[in-house]
């Protein structure tokens, strides 16, 4: 079959694209043959030598990637959620070793959730890493109630986008920081408020909110304090919450945490409910070949990505 390998960490062009053989499935697994998988920026710094690559290059080849979506042709022994012929989707292996850059991707059954058959592949695989992310921290993490004001950073981006939607589900004001040019489809989400961070400081134009969905981390971590009130929540998914602001934030009697998004197909089954009524809608915003993968890592990498970038492996 074919794969994209990273032979060393580095810049785009040391994916590369190779003849491997076939994964051999474990007893609980199932062999999706993928129709399409996304790139998140997990993938570009892991392909750089950092998040993930450290566990990944102890078991080489070193193959990208956790986000599919595609058809079951064999299952193991001890599979009894699907069959061969499913169409399924999910995140592989987070943490951990995907292996989802390629043709045919062996994943543990627990993993993943029938496609809905009213999305697309593409629209399935962008909903897996960024979705499960938004989900994880709002619903079970944060355990946003309505009526609550959300503060959303990079609402345009991956996570971004379907935690705006996932907020606005359970009833949230929505705050939603990206540029002018993401306005309109910001509405089309449901932003309650749109914060143009071209033009305004956010802190100097809001009022306290009760939660911060942090995407950004560094400087910009100290300064949600200045929006967060008493007992109000900060989860930060690129490990923003340092020993430093854990600190400043218990004095302020704010709670702040990191967050890793883990795979459950417990989750995606969730998702998959959402996805397939339409109150949950996957933005994809380009598509790529599976030999033009570096291409996606690079436009991945402009960090102004609307919405999700997907490849299309047939």
């Amino acid at each position: 079959m074919k794969a994209i390998i990273l032979n060393e960490p580095g810049e785009p062009d040391n994916l590369q694209l190779q003849e491997i053989e076939k994964p051999t499935l474990k007893p609980n697994e199932v062999l999706i043959k993928a129709k399409a998988l996304s790139i998140n920026p997990v993938d570009i710094k892991t392909r750089k030598g950092k998040a993930q690559y450290g566990q990944l290059r102890t078991e080489p080849p070193v193959i990208l990637g956790w986000d599919i979506s595609g058809e079951v042709v064999e299952v193991g022994n001890e599979v009894k959620k699907f069959k061969v012929g499913d169409a399924v989707f999910g995140m592989v292996n987070f943490p951990g070793h995907g292996k989802a850059y390629a043709e045919y991707v062996a994943a543990p059954e627990i993993h993943l959730a029938l496609k809905p058959e009213s999305i697309s592949h593409q629209e399935a695989a962008a909903a897996t890493l960024a979705a499960l992310t938004a989900w994880q921290v709002l619903v079970q993490q944060a355990k946003i109630k309505p009526g609550q004001r959300v503060f959303i950073q990079a609402a345009a981006g991956g996570v971004g986008h379907f935690a705006v939607q996932i907020a606005k589900h359970i009833g949230a004001y929505v705050i939603g920081v990206a540029s002018g040019n993401n306005a309109d489809f910001l509405k089309e989400l449901g932003v309650n408020q749109h914060i143009d961070y071209t033009q305004e400081q956010f802190e100097e134009a809001l009022p306290v909110v009760d939660f911060v969905l942090d995407s950004l981390g560094g400087d910009m971590v100290s300064r949600y304090f200045k929006i967060l009130k008493n007992e109000a929540q900060l989860i930060s998914i690129v490990g923003g919450v340092n020993e430093e602001m854990k600190k400043r934030a218990d004095a302020l009697h704010i709670k702040a945490a990191n967050y890793l998004v883990h795979s459950s197909g417990d989750d995606m089954q969730k998702l998959a409910e959402l996805l397939a009524t339409g109150v949950l809608k996957a933005h994809v915003s380009q598509e790529f070949s599976f030999e033009n993968i570096a291409d996606a890592h690079r436009q991945i990498e402009t960090g102004k990505t609307r919405g999700k970038v997907v490849i299309n492996l047939d």
